[in-house]
């Protein structure tokens, strides 16, 4: 109970420091959304009609009473109405969160299996200039910039093997460049940290006596290794979520892809406020499960994360739980 009340109360703070410095950071762009949108002469309408426009969406008020009103909408759920649209920020996010989570998901999936992949052929490749160069692909993959390599991926497959359509394709074959633009990036941080994790348990002391006891170099990565290895992956993937979104947002306007990426490069195009409010606020929620997430499924991979409540151990206990999980040969 105590660990939930904890994570809780740092959400909360998390929730409140994204909320405030947004609100702070958008209040310093130059320009009025409202008044880009209603000030156009062709809609004939009066400094009167302008300013009642301003005070519907709480613009004519102080910048503190403005702050202390959308802070007490989002503590009720309330987001606001977009400046651009007029529609509820809450029913905008709705439509557009689902083709975003599942983009995103599918990419850290993805680049998790990339991760792997790398780590796994860069330990077991039979020469070491192979597994040299299989550790500088990291490298590469952060080198990328994801427009260029959504634009790169279109014209490779779409326009020059003309494998997966462009235009009008289905669900599955829509999702195979975007999927694979947002993940290559991601992949990249994982796979340095799982690589660096797996060098350092293979220097462990019960890693030397698997390997003694005649157990084949794959037998010990697999069984023994990537146990221990994996918590530090998960906990970066968790981090890298914020990437994700960032990431979607480019690799949905160069696909045209409708989602949170969409909406958030169309907010910012039109300064719409409440728009970009709740997205970072989404984004920000959308951190916080992740990392709660990852906290309550590392002590399942390993124990030794698991916190003792009852009692303090005794030395030869905290020794056994302390030392790395070694599977017999």
């Amino acid at each position: 109970m105590s660990f939930i009340l904890r994570r809780a109360g740092q959400a909360a703070i998390v929730l409140i420091a994204a909320f405030t410095a947004t609100f702070f950071l958008l209040q310093l762009l130059p320009g009025d959304a409202i008044l880009i949108k209603f000030s156009d002469p062709s809609l004939g309408l009066s400094p009167d009609q302008l300013d009642s426009i301003r005070a519907t969406y709480g613009a004519d008020l102080p910048w503190w009473q403005q702050y202390v009103h959308a802070g007490l909408g989002f503590l009720a759920g309330d987001f606001g109405f977009s400046t651009q649209f007029g529609t509820p920020v809450l029913t905008m996010l709705a439509e557009a969160l689902p083709a975003t989570l599942l983009l995103a998901s599918l990419g850290l999936v993805v680049a998790l299996l990339l991760a792997i992949l790398i780590a796994g052929l860069s330990s077991l490749a039979p020469f070491a200039w192979l597994r040299d160069s299989l550790r500088q692909v990291p490298g590469l993959f952060v080198a990328v910039p994801v427009f260029w390599l959504g634009i790169l991926l279109i014209q490779v497959f779409s326009f020059g093997l003309g494998w997966v359509p462009i235009v009008g394709a289905d669900p599955v074959s829509g999702l195979l460049l975007p999927v694979l633009t947002l993940a290559v990036p991601i992949s990249a941080p994982l796979a340095q940290v799982l690589v660096r994790a797996i060098d350092q348990v293979q220097s462990q002391p019960f890693v030397t006596v698997v390997r003694a006891k005649g157990a084949p170099p794959l037998w010990v990565l697999t069984r023994s290794v990537a146990r221990n290895a994996a918590v530090p992956t998960l906990t970066i993937a968790g981090v890298l979520f914020g990437e994700l979104v960032g990431g979607a947002v480019v690799t949905e306007t160069v696909f045209g892809r409708t989602g949170i990426g969409r909406l958030t490069e169309q907010a910012v195009a039109n300064q719409d406020i409440p728009v970009l409010q709740g997205v970072v606020l989404l984004s920000a929620l959308g951190f916080v499960v992740i990392s709660f997430a990852v906290d309550l499924v590392t002590p399942l991979i390993d124990p030794r994360q698991r916190t003792v409540t009852r009692s303090r151990p005794s030395t030869a206990s905290t020794a056994s739980r302390t030392a790395p999980q070694e599977v017999s040969a």
